[in-house]
């Protein structure tokens, strides 16, 4: 079958009968134990940050697996062949976890503090909060490699943790939204004002990350 003709029926045909197979179910099974792997470390670290600074780093922890059909559509457009084995070696992304923080600082520090764990291993960092991308995207992206213990022993699995603040999430949101929107007039336009938001909510971060520090300054100034 020719990736560049095939429908969308026939992706749902696919999906449907990949997701059925044994191999693909216990897979899956093993990226939801990995996403609760690193969600208990996240709710220790969050807790032990609690109790030494008085404030949580995060807001909340999304999770999600991706769909099959999203997964067979990228592995036919990538020329991925369609096994099990290979969807676990070529893609990295069928694990997700999104951690929303308050502020820039607390996510950078949550997230030095996860890949500082000694079975935690860091495959890549990509730093669109430092670097954004042209449309204004910012977020911090860690691939981590996480050990699951089952009863036939070790196994390790791939998971993409995503980092923003609660402005840098919220504009995320609306820009995934505003894409699938179809027949836009003066498109261009609404990339050029999505852009100034994702600058002027920069803007704000920073100044709410000024205000913490002041009023954290301020109530060690009353404790001395």
């Amino acid at each position: 079958m020719d990736n560049l003709t095939v429908t969308s029926e026939q992706v749902e045909e696919l999906a449907k009968n990949f997701s059925r197979t044994d191999d693909f179910v216990r897979v899956m099974t093993y990226y939801r134990c990995a996403i609760m792997e690193i969600q208990t470390k996240l709710n220790v670290l969050n807790q032990e940050f609690s109790l030494q600074y008085d404030r949580n780093p995060f807001e909340s922890i999304e999770s999600r697996l991706k769909k099959p059909e999203s997964i067979v559509e990228k592995m036919l457009r990538r020329n991925i062949p369609l096994t099990v084995e290979d969807m676990e070696q070529e893609m990295t992304d069928i694990a997700g976890i999104r951690v929303i923080c308050s502020f820039q600082e607390d996510l950078y520090n949550l997230a030095d503090l996860l890949v500082e764990q000694d079975d935690v291993l860091l495959i890549s960092r990509k730093d669109y909060i430092a670097n954004p991308k042209p449309n204004g995207y910012r977020s911090l992206h860690l691939l981590i490699d996480i050990p699951i213990f089952l009863s036939q022993g070790k196994k390790h699995m791939k998971v993409e943790v995503q980092f923003r603040t609660i402005a840098m999430d919220f504009w995320a949101s609306v820009d995934h939204k505003l894409k699938y929107k179809k027949n836009i007039r003066d498109a261009e336009a609404v990339v050029g004002k999505l852009k100034i938001c994702a600058d002027t909510l920069a803007r704000m971060d920073a100044e709410m990350e000024e205000i913490r520090r002041t009023i954290d300054a301020d109530g060690e100034k009353l404790h001395e």
